[in-house]
């Protein structure tokens, strides 16, 4: 079952895109959530759970969606293969980086930043160990 509907994806998101985008994206968007949440949502039901908590796991899906759509790709090779410099002629240029000023050695994350903003404190990005008391 799929985590997010089309409707719902345009209700929660004002971002410009299709369906036929939305079922493209969808199954990898949902797969770096499940990495990020640690397949909480693939063990728990969803109609179950707090339904503020599963409001915010769904609006960062739709963040997830929302930055594969405006990058263009869905892999960490493709999001990452604009190179950093290139030429015509005697014109040179660099696409800077915000923590190296030469833009060499970074590459973007395969998860929107976004996604994070929307889980914190919702307890779907804990990655400890529970701990029993005998």
């Amino acid at each position: 079952m799929a985590y997010l509907t089309y409707e719902e994806f345009k209700k929660l998101n004002s971002a410009d895109v299709d369906e036929k985008k939305f079922d493209e994206l969808l199954p990898k968007a949902s797969a770096i959530l499940d990495n990020v949440t640690s397949h909480f949502y693939a063990r728990y039901d969803m109609e179950k759970d707090n339904p503020w908590r599963v409001d915010k796991f769904k609006r960062a899906l739709c963040a997830q969606i929302e930055y594969f759509n405006e990058l263009g790709a869905t892999t960490f090779e493709s999001i990452n293969n604009a190179p950093q410099t290139f030429s015509a002629g005697r014109t040179s240029v660099s696409n800077a980086s915000r923590y190296n000023p030469s833009g060499a050695n970074e590459s973007k994350p395969l998860v929107a930043e976004d996604v994070f903003v929307y889980l914190e404190g919702t307890g779907l990005l804990y990655a400890g160990i529970g701990v029993r008391s005998w």
